[in-house]
């Protein structure tokens, strides 16, 4: 089965091809990104993104179709996010997928953002051993998410304010570093002394599974305030002593998870799980304390929003015929991936 993919909850237009088997294995066919440059704004405005949407998408389906080497009429299902995200940037994507599934009379299924970001470690990895517990750190979220199978999840906790990819774009801002600013923080960070600032670390220590960034923001706040003029060095330094308090919490969280939760394996997704100090911290810990447990990271390329794990997360459904009816088919900004 041929499932068409469309993603576009926040800033990246993504359209993709995967061929789905009934074996459960994936192929991607094509995986096209339509990135936006955020250089003057210093952020995603939703506006903006949605009219990058609107011309990208529909160039996007072509080029996807071209590197398939595939026809519109070769196209099975049509897979859509619809949640959570900028409702402005969702109408974009379920629209254009309306559009295509009508006009092509195709099936179609909704997807949900944060459970695409657990199905893409599916392509990779088709047959990973449950249960897993999965850390989702992206600029919008920042969760832990319990795992039966491919379909069953639970939410082990959430972030109570800024999600971790938000505290590093805010702290990016701070140090005068581009957007996005986990990229940029991860750069810097290995030119400085990671234990240098004693940042707190916030609900490290709670008795419950939770984030909370925003305390650790405003306190990198005060103290470049407090110490101007910075040299490069200090700069670098409070990067690296940032990145470590959010590294420390995000590790420690998820192996106390995994422990309670006798996981099998624990997958790592969402545009932080790029930053390769935090993987080289979490596969350290888990090697060292949980050694019969797997850890999964998606491959460059799949880690950030893209088209290709909208149509995996959609394929459980479309091999047994579980499709929506487009008509019904809402965003939903605030979709929860569980209670």
């Amino acid at each position: 089965m041929n499932i068409l993919g469309i993603e576009t909850s926040c800033d990246d237009t993504g359209v993709a091809i995967v061929s789905a088997q009934t074996d459960g294995s994936f192929k991607i066919l094509a995986n096209i990104i339509k990135s936006q440059d955020h250089t003057k704004t210093k952020g995603v405005v939703p506006e903006v993104a949605a009219r990058h949407h609107a011309q990208a998408i529909m160039p996007a389906l072509d080029e996807a179709l071209s590197t398939a080497g595939l026809t519109k009429t070769d196209l099975d299902c049509v897979a859509v996010t619809y949640g959570p995200g900028l409702v402005a940037c969702l109408l974009v994507g379920v629209e254009a997928a309306k559009t295509v599934a009508v006009m092509l009379n195709l099936p179609m299924v909704a997807v949900n953002h944060m459970e695409a970001h657990i199905a893409s470690t599916f392509i990779e990895h088709p047959h990973l051993k449950f249960p897993a517990v999965a850390l989702l750190a992206s600029g919008g979220h920042t969760m832990l998410v319990g795992m039966h199978d491919f379909q069953n999840f639970h939410l082990i906790g959430t972030t109570k304010d800024d999600a971790a990819g938000e505290a590093f774009d805010k702290v990016a801002r701070m140090l005068d570093l581009p957007y996005p600013g986990g990229p940029a923080i991860s750069l810097l960070a290995e030119q400085g002394d990671r234990l240098q600032y004693n940042f707190p670390k916030p609900m490290l220590n709670s008795d419950d599974f939770n984030f909370s960034f925003a305390g650790l923001k405003t306190s990198v706040l005060y103290h470049i305030r407090d110490h101007q003029p910075l040299s490069f060095q200090d700069r670098a330094d409070v990067a690296a002593s940032f990145q470590e308090s959010v590294i420390e919490v995000l590790v420690s969280k998820t192996w106390q998870a995994a422990k309670l939760h006798h996981a099998q394996t624990v997958i790592l997704g969402g545009g932080v799980s790029a930053n390769k100090a935090l993987q080289l911290r979490l596969k350290m810990v888990l090697q060292e304390t949980l050694p019969q447990t797997q850890l999964i990271i998606p491959s460059p390329g799949l880690f950030t929003d893209n088209g290709a794990m909208i149509a995996v997360a959609a394929a459980v459904r479309a091999l047994k015929k579980d499709f929506d009816n487009w008509e019904n088919i809402k965003v939903d900004p605030r979709l929860k991936i569980a209670n």
